[in-house]
Order: C-alpha cells, then structure tokens, then sequence
C-alpha cells in the first residue's frame, strides 16, 4: 500500500512573519492583530495562541498560516491507515500527545510526520534519533492528530489474539511467576496480562459492548460482550492466565485480590479515545474461579430526548402532558435492561428549569423519602418501587402536592396498577395518585451497513395480521450481516412505548379491583397501542426486523 498524505516541499525562501500572513492571506481584521501583539509583549506567549484564545482565529486557520510561514505542506485529515502505523509501538503514547506529532508515511530514510507546531523542533529532533530517520513536517490541527493519535493506538492496544498468543506461548512456570500480584503491581504497561486487559476494554469499546463477562469453566475461559442486550462469545484465552486477569481487574478496581471467596463490587476509571469511561466491576467465586462482569458507562454519552430515545410523535403530546403535572405518580415499566432510567431521566431534563427543585433518590430510598420530603421539591425521582413502605410515601408524596417519578417492574403498563394494590396500596389511593404508566422495551436497530429489502415467512405475517393493519406492498428490512455490526445485522437500540392514561375508565375499573388484563383490554378500546404494536409500526418504517419485535414482546400473546 502506498500512501502519500502530503508532499515534500521545497525550503523557504522568503520568510514572512505569521501577523502579516493572518492579515494579508487570511483576511484577520489588522486591530485584533495589534491587540495581540500588545497582549505578546506582556505575556511573551505566541501571537498565533493568543488569537486563538481570543477566538479572533481558529486552529484550522492557524495551522493553514503555519504551514504558510514555514513553506511546508497541510494536512486537513491524517488517512485512516498510514505506513507508519508500525512506527506506534516504538514511540510512547504520552510522547505523541504531549507535542501533537504522529508518524505518517516513511520510504528509505525519511519519515513524513504531521505536527501542529512547527517551530517547536525538539520533538522532531528526538524522533529522528529514535527512528534514525530524517523527519519531514507536514502540518495539522492538534484536533486532527489527537484523532488520529487515539484511532492508531486504539488498533495497537486493540490486538487482543496478539496478546492471547503471547500468553499462551510461555510456560507455565514463568506465567505462574508473572502473574503474581506484587509482580502485576510492579509490572510495567508492556506486560502481556496487563496489555490483554487493556485491549479487552479497549475492543469493548470500540464494539459498543456494555458488559463485558469472563467466565471460568473447568478446562476453557471465555470472555463475552453483551452489545444491544445479546451476549456474543468473543474470545477463548489460554486458562492458565485467569488468574493473572482477575487479579489486574481487582487492582484496577481497588479489590482485595486475595480474596476469592466472596463476591466484591468495584469501579474504576479510563480514558478511551479522549472520553472518559466509568467501569464497574463485580466478581462472583463459582466452582472453577472468578468469574467478572465489566460494566462499560461512556459518561460522554450524555443525555437524549424524548424523540431520541423512540417516542412516537403521536405519544409526543400526551406524554409531557403527564409528565407535566403538579402532582402525582408517572410510572416507567419494564424488565431490568429495558431502558427504564434513561427514559426518566430524559423526562426530568425536558422539566429541568429554575422554577423547578428536583431530586433524585435511590437506596435506601424509604428513609431518603422521608427527608427528600423536607427539602421542598417539586419533582421527585425515585429509583424503583420495590416494597410497601416505598409505594405509601410515594402515594402520599403525590397526594401533598408533589410530581414523583419511580419504575416498577411489571411487564406492561396495566400490570403495574395491579402490582401496587397486591404491595397494599389501598385501590382508590392508587386510582387518585397516579397519572400515567408508560411500558416500554428496547428492539435492536437494523445495521444501515448492510440493510436490505426482506421478505418474511407467510406465517409470520399472518400473525401479525390481527396486530396492525399491513399496507398493501409492505416492505420490511433486514441487515444481512457485515464488519461493522459483527455480522450480527443488528446495530444500536430504540425503546418501544405502550402509554397507558389513568383516566376516569381506568380508575373505575381499578376501584372494581378488575384484573390487569381487564384494564388493558378497556385502554386499548379506548386508543391505547399495545408494546407489540409499537414494535410493529418500527419494522414498518424499517427501523427493526419483524423477528425481533416478536422477540421482544413475546409475552404479548
């Protein structure tokens, strides 16, 4: 492969001062320039830096104008791939980070490099020792190399068979030896067990895995991650390094690594790519060792709204209307896994202003209850109803003027009326305090890599027939498989809703004490779509398969 991301330059001949170039090539207003210059004899630091702090310049420009000055060649996107990508191992990552430099191309003795700072030379001159090579600067935003410096080490620590290989090659003797605690604490970053589960986040990551499990059976480890909800088996490494994993994880989670008897809990934290990542470990003794689950938080994430996370527009409306009370309960419904949280969180920051006080609470959450009560909120957002105590201060809260949010673990929105009479809410309590119940699951996406037109089987269809009403010459969609997704055809997730409005019907039949499936039939008469049905209307906009609807809301039949 030849790659050629930028061209030797002559040296220059007339050398221009980089104020002139700002003002005469880049059209830089001449009084921000002057003001700089002032604010440079003051200060001493570079005239194109403080411009750039100003926001009289950005570093795009900058670095175009440096590349002006020094006659040297610019570089807007460094190539995903280059050829001195092998270069990576030889120089240190805190090296490459510290003065924006990254190897691009390197034929016979010369080394094209990019940097963001040309007129530092020191690191340049320190790389070509290292090399014994002669350097060739191209110019780049610090943006774009740090991208490119987190991308190309990211394939370094992400070789994973490399390092199982490099495990399994010693003996058992000198594994038995490195794998020592003291000696994993004194180890340096090159150590194999060390760099193994550095590449297993890493690939984790990079895989949009969210847990990840390494799991000891009598002869074999196996190590899998759950992406979108479904675990994949990814690896098998050598047995005999489980111990030498476990007590790395433990390290890095501040466990007590000689205890291997009871359970530990965890957490700790990393820098992925520029991002910081929350893990959390747990650790369970089976019969044959260990076994640990990582949990993967990308805090970056952030927070989506209502449309985001799968809100049906004709949901839209109603929803903030429920969410938008003075007071009462709006619950969120669903198995573990299903989106709950991220569904009330994304509901209190539509509600967040000044006007409101909103607090949070999650275990223990009676006795916080009882104090959260005296901080005068607005909005409380409880973690789950889980016992009786929790429901009556969560009804009586509703019932003194406060909007409380909560999740319950039922399977649809009609169960959880039912679910908080059975823990000893008195029915007419729970008829006057709660205004809404959205039920809710996640259905995996359709890779958009490999999407294409797809024809189900008959009798699939004709089951679905009695769901929702199919338009003539339907189309639905499948991802075939493909590098990206893992071959799986499945990429990311969406929530599916059923709303449940706890009107005057509603509470009539729960003052009846009617059965779930009662109240369910009643709201769906009166407009309600049911979870499946929702999940229907996505594989007919193309947005999941019909298969896993199905999956998913298979408790609906």
């Amino acid at each position: 492969m030849t790659v050629t991301p930028c061209e030797k330059k002559p040296i220059m001949q007339n050398w221009r001062r980089i104020g002139e170039i700002l003002q005469q090539d880049f059209t830089v207003p001449q009084e921000r320039i002057e003001a700089a210059l002032a604010e440079q004899e003051l200060s001493g630091e570079r005239l194109g830096q403080i411009l750039t702090t100003i926001q009289a310049l950005d570093s795009t420009t900058l670095a175009k104008a440096l590349a002006v000055q020094f006659e040297l060649p610019y570089l807007e996107t460094i190539p995903e791939e280059t050829v001195a990508e092998g270069l990576l191992g030889m120089i240190p990552i805190g090296f490459a980070k510290e003065y924006r430099i990254y190897p691009l191309a390197k034929q016979n003795n010369s080394l094209q490099v990019a940097v963001a700072d040309p007129l530092d030379t020191r690191p340049l001159n320190d790389l070509s020792t290292l090399t014994g090579a002669q350097i060739e600067p191209c110019v780049a935003t610090p943006e774009e190399i740090l991208r490119a410096i987190h991308r190309g080490y990211e394939k370094q620590a992400g070789s994973t068979g490399a390092v199982i290989e490099e495990i399994d090659g010693g003996s058992a003797n000198e594994l038995a030896i490195s794998l020592e605690p003291r000696d994993l604490l004194d180890s340096s970053d090159e150590a194999p067990i060390i760099r193994f589960v550095n590449s297993l986040i890493t690939q984790g990551f990079k895989e949009r895995a969210s847990d990840i499990h390494i799991e000891p059976f009598e002869r074999e480890l196996i190590v899998r991650y759950r992406v979108d909800g479904i675990l994949h088996e990814v690896l098998r490494p050598t047995f005999k390094a489980h111990a030498g994993i476990v007590s790395r994880i433990k390290i890095m989670a501040q466990l007590d690594i000689a205890e291997k008897r009871l359970p530990q809990d965890g957490r700790f934290r990393v820098r992925m790519g520029g991002r910081d990542m929350d893990i959390r470990v747990s650790t369970l003794p089976t019969a044959f060792g260990e076994r640990v689950v990582l949990r993967l938080l990308d805090k970056a994430a952030g927070i989506l709204t209502l449309e985001e996370i799968g809100l049906e527009s004709d949901l839209l409306q109603p929803f903030e209307a429920m969410i938008s009370k003075n007071h009462g309960i709006f619950l969120v419904t669903g198995p573990t896994g299903s989106g709950k949280t991220t569904t009330l969180y994304t509901a209190l920051t539509r509600l967040n202003n000044r006007e409101k006080n909103i607090i949070t609470v999650e275990d223990p959450i009676a006795n916080g209850l009882r104090s959260i009560l005296r901080q005068d909120p607005d909005i409380i957002m409880v973690g789950e109803i889980r016992d009786r105590e929790t429901a009556e201060i969560a009804v009586q809260s509703a019932l003194t003027g406060h909007m409380v949010f909560s999740t319950l673990h039922t399977n649809d929105a009609a169960g959880a009326l039912t679910r908080l009479v059975e823990m000893g809410i008195e029915p007419f309590l729970a008829a006057s305090s709660i205004v809404g119940i959205v039920a809710q699951r996640l259905v995996r996406t359709i890779c958009p890599h490999c999407k294409k037109a797809h024809q189900p089987p008959e009798e699939l269809l004709q089951e679905i027939a009695g769901e929702i009403p199919l338009p003539a010459g339907a189309t639905f969609y499948r991802g075939t498989g493909c590098d990206q997704c893992m071959q799986i055809g499945y990429w990311g997730r969406i929530a599916i809703y059923e709303l449940l409005k706890v009107d005057d019907a509603v509470r009539e039949l729960l003052l009846q004490n009617k059965d779930a499936a009662t109240i369910k039939k009643a709201a769906m008469q009166r407009g309600m779509r049911s979870l499946r049905a929702a999940g229907l209307a996505k594989a007919l906009q193309g947005i999941t398969t019909l298969e896993e609807v199905m999956r998913v809301t298979q408790e609906e039949n």
